[in-house]
């Protein structure tokens, strides 16, 4: 086999199909190469939100530069998408100070706050100690299962040509080397996620990246009315970069220390998305190895159920699947962007907001790559 295209991309995750997704639309010849037989991975493995509004510097720019994308892809490759927003619950002042710190810096087009009463008319949850809330109108969710693999499909109809069950081996200025045999390339775009290990391990070992693996669940819950959006807790101002740098989030991250070692031990983050069939997934955890463990403990389960227990006021939880989640973490950084030789492309999100900044980093990447010299 030996093929020539203007862009080879190798990794078929969301990251990489978004950089096939951006070079299709510039009318180049595209190739996707990918050692599994179809999607999989972290880009069917997560809660298929586009969490836009919690970012923040680069990366808040790929995810709003990303939106339109999204939903354009919706339409055309066809899997459920909407443009739900996000809410999310305070249930302690403390929480709704950075709710409060939040809103002002982002202003009323991108947070609306919530009170007390509001947030209980829109959301099924327990009134136990909700303080208030706030709604992020600009945040996107897709179909986790479908999105990524309706995108290859619409891609594959399109032109794009698909080399599965095929490794990437080495890869030279035009040339990438596969199991079976070599494609050329005007342009190459290394997409894949922690694997990149294997690839460009100097790329790796100085970032300290590492794999991130996640407890996750899917399930029914006897709610009074759907959960409307997806549903941050006080655990998410902990997660995202657009809250770190608010006066009262160490508060927050002084008190939920104090009251919950345990769950900061496992690095909770308590959030929730509801799906189109009714089902709701529940997450999750975080532990960071660079070799990612096959046993998972049952105690991060048990945490997920009885918070969610105590948020929702239920007393039954039908869990209907359970799974690892594994993606790419590196310290201090979210983003590994490198181009190791002449017109081959590292891109790898070395955090887990890859969907929300794929569309968005891919369409810079192809326009920064393919510039004229």
């Amino acid at each position: 086999m030996t093929k020539e295209y203007d862009v080879v991309v190798v990794g078929a995750g969301i990251v990489g199909l978004a950089h096939a997704y951006h070079a299709h639309r510039r009318g180049l010849t595209v190739a996707v190469v990918d050692h599994f037989d179809r999607v999989a991975g972290a880009s069917v493995q997560n809660f298929g939100h586009a969490c836009i509004t919690a970012q923040s510097g680069t990366a808040l720019n790929y995810a709003r530069a990303g939106r339109s994308h999204w939903l354009d892809l919706a339409r055309t490759a066809g899997f459920w998408a909407v443009e739900s927003g996000t809410h999310c619950v305070a249930r302690h002042e403390d929480e709704y100070a950075v709710l409060e710190q939040f809103a002002e810096l982002r202003g009323k087009e991108q947070v609306r706050l919530l009170g007390r009463t509001e947030v209980l008319d829109r959301l099924p949850i327990a009134d136990t100690d909700v303080v208030g809330g706030m709604y992020l109108p600009l945040d996107v969710q897709v179909d986790p299962r479908a999105a990524a693999p309706a995108i290859a499909r619409w891609l594959d109809s399109s032109g794009v040509d698909f080399f599965w069950r095929t490794a990437a081996t080495s890869f030279a200025p035009g040339v990438v080397h596969t199991s079976r045999g070599e494609l050329r390339a005007g342009t190459t775009f290394v997409t894949v996620n922690h694997d990149i290990d294997r690839l460009f391990p100097e790329y790796a070992e100085r970032d300290a990246l590492v794999r991130c693996r996640l407890h996750m669940l899917r399930a029914t819950l006897p709610l009074d009315a759907p959960l409307p959006t997806p549903l941050f807790t006080g655990w998410s101002l902990l997660r995202y970069s657009g809250f770190e740098n608010l006066p009262a989030v160490a508060d927050v991250a002084a008190r939920l220390q104090a009251e919950y070692p345990g769950y900061v031990e496992l690095d909770l983050h308590q959030m929730y998305t509801p799906q189109p069939d009714g089902s709701i997934l529940l997450g999750d955890t975080h532990v960071r190895e660079i070799t990612a463990s096959p046993f998972q403990s049952e105690e991060g389960f048990q945490v997920l159920l009885t918070e969610a227990r105590s948020l929702f006021g239920v007393d039954r939880i039908d869990v209907t699947e359970r799974w690892q989640g594994i993606y790419c973490s590196a310290p201090g950084s979210e983003f590994l962007l490198e181009e190791p030789m002449d017109r081959v492309h590292i891109a790898t999100v070395t955090t887990g907001i890859g969907m929300t900044t794929s569309m968005g980093l891919a369409l810079a990447n192809v326009d920064r790559a393919l510039a004229p010299a």
